[in-house]
């Protein structure tokens, strides 16, 4: 299986990789990011294991998380693709960034990649989204991207979310083509 990589205009999604490594290392050491969806911070045993999950779960889905790099240098600085745990109820559009990419708009860039990617390759009639209640940086990425709440819902993990439905063309599109 050949895995896609996107465009934009900033930045490379490219298909994570072991040497992407360092980057997972980074993220998933960090508590403050990673604590909200990953339950970090992780080991590097752990970090390696995350790094291993993304690259199967594109294997086994047929779509996942790219890695984030950015264009000018290649560095990565985060993660952002659509993600479908096995036993969980949907898919999700999901993303992390390193601290030193945040406040950039490149969470923003990258989903608006990825939702184009779900509704256009995929073919799905919805790309979603869901988060603790508490993760307010990542609410407001989905009210940047225009999602509206669709439903609230208790995961596999016991945690209740709100479920956001992203529209097929988010507000930011047209900034980040």
């Amino acid at each position: 299986m050949t895995l896609p990589s996107l465009t934009t205009r900033r930045l490379t999604l490219s298909p994570p990789a072991a040497r992407h490594f360092p980057a997972y290392r980074r993220y998933y050491a960090a508590t403050r990011g990673s604590s909200h969806r990953y339950g970090g911070p992780k080991t590097e045993r752990e970090a390696w294991n995350m790094l291993a999950a993304d690259i199967g779960h594109w294997h086994l889905r047929g779509f996942g998380i790219w890695v984030i790099e950015r264009r000018a240098d290649a560095e990565a600085v985060g993660g952002c693709g659509l993600y479908h745990p096995e036993g969980w109820p949907r898919h999700e559009l999901t993303w992390w960034l390193l601290p030193e990419a945040r406040g950039q708009g490149l969470a923003t860039e990258a989903s608006v990649a990825a939702i184009d990617f779900g509704y256009g390759v995929l073919g799905w009639d919805s790309v979603e989204t869901h988060m603790r209640d508490e993760n307010l940086p990542a609410r407001r990425l989905a009210a940047r991207l225009g999602g509206e709440v669709i439903g609230r819902e208790t995961f596999p993990d016991g945690v209740t979310r709100e479920v956001f439905r992203l529209p097929r063309k988010p507000v930011t599109a047209r900034a980040c083509a």
